[in-house]
């Protein structure tokens, strides 16, 4: 246990690390993760982290990590379908492996539908597949489910039920307290354990752990939000209310900068473009992600700009009659930034 996602995720490649070295395998220590991937903000954390604006002004583990491209769909080549996409991704992680090495690739790293890096749902069959590849030359699974994690999209942990996979390591945070006090958890394979609960040598110990691991405290306020996500069906009802929230704010497509609206259940995104349909964006000095959040508070809804997009991840046990009033919200949001945007010539409508 640790206080926060990134805690977990330094856990997890730390794990590892000596999980391959009790093998024997000492030189397996690479990490690939994804280009626009967020896995926290600790030196190792935001190594992982493939948001290259993160980075600026920061240093980062050296020769630790490589990136391949983001799982994104909707900025896929216009002449690619989605199944031709998916299939040049799975090749682009194996060559990757076989560029460094596969003695030398330690794990891979993904997040089930990318949080921060704007809500990237990958194509159908690329997590199964990349894991396969994994598993074809020994390299380990982290699935990053601090945020899909604990309800957001309808399941305690979405990897096998909604994803189809079961990952050597889980890491999650978030939602297993529902943000009440600091927790987070590194879920390791029974197969990692058998091996890393040896003792290296006589007397030795796994020496892994910090001040507040375990707190007594932020464990028990997560039992008891577990308790009442499972008594009060929360999930179910994610389930049953999220495809809903994910057909009413498609409808907002008919707004002319609106671009794409992708995400599942309680976890969604909209992407807003200059041009629909070269998906050309605005100047970075637009703010545009801004402006549609400023008017959204005005009007009493939070939602999260991100440069030009807007995130929404609302309470679990929000409501269809509380959809409708989210998207109306957000729609004359955009329209009233649509407004202003012409108003001061900086987009023609």
């Amino acid at each position: 246990y640790g206080t926060g996602g990134s805690q977990a995720n330094d856990s997890a490649i730390r794990i590892i690390h000596y999980y391959f070295n009790r093998l024997g395998k000492t030189s397996k220590k690479k990490i690939i993760s994804r280009v626009d991937a967020y896995h926290g903000s600790t030196y190792l954390a935001m190594t992982l982290t493939g948001v290259k604006a993160d980075h600026t002004g920061f240093d980062l583990a050296p020769d630790l990590v490589s990136y391949v491209s983001c799982p994104n769909v909707y900025r896929k080549p216009d002449n690619c379908s989605e199944a031709e996409f998916c299939d040049s991704l799975v090749e682009e992680l194996e060559n990757e492996i076989l560029r460094l090495g596969e003695d030398n690739v330690a794990a891979f790293i993904a997040e089930p539908i990318m949080g921060a890096g704007g809500v990237i749902v990958p194509p159908e069959g690329y997590h199964r597949r990349t894991m396969e590849v994994c598993q074809k030359y020994g390299v380990l699974y982290i699935s990053d489910e601090v945020v899909t994690g604990f309800g957001r999209i309808g399941h305690m942990l979405s990897s096998e039920p909604v994803f189809g996979i079961k990952p050597d390591i889980i890491t999650a945070a978030k939602g297993i307290s529902s943000g009440y006090l600091p927790l987070s958890a590194t879920m390791l394979s029974d197969e990692i354990y058998e091996v890393i609960s040896q003792p290296a040598e006589d007397g030795s110990l796994f020496t892994h752990g910090f001040t507040y691991s375990g707190h007594p405290v932020c464990c028990r306020a997560a039992l008891k939000n577990i308790e009442i996500i499972e008594r009060e069906g929360i999930c179910e009802h994610v389930r049953e209310v999220g495809p809903y929230f994910e057909e009413q704010l498609n409808t907002l497509r008919d707004l002319p900068i609106v671009g794409d609206v992708r995400g599942k259940c309680f976890m969604m995104c909209v992407e807003n473009v200059k041009d629909v349909s070269t998906k050309e964006l605005f100047d970075d000095e637009v703010v545009i992600g801004d402006r549609i959040a400023a008017h959204c508070q005005r009007f009493g809804l939070i939602v999260r700009p991100i440069a030009h997009l807007n995130v929404l991840s609302p309470p679990l046990i929000l409501s269809r009659d509380d959809v409708d009033e989210v998207v109306s919200i957000l729609r004359k949001g955009i329209e009233a930034t649509m407004d202003d945007l012409v108003r001061e010539g900086i987009w023609n409508g």
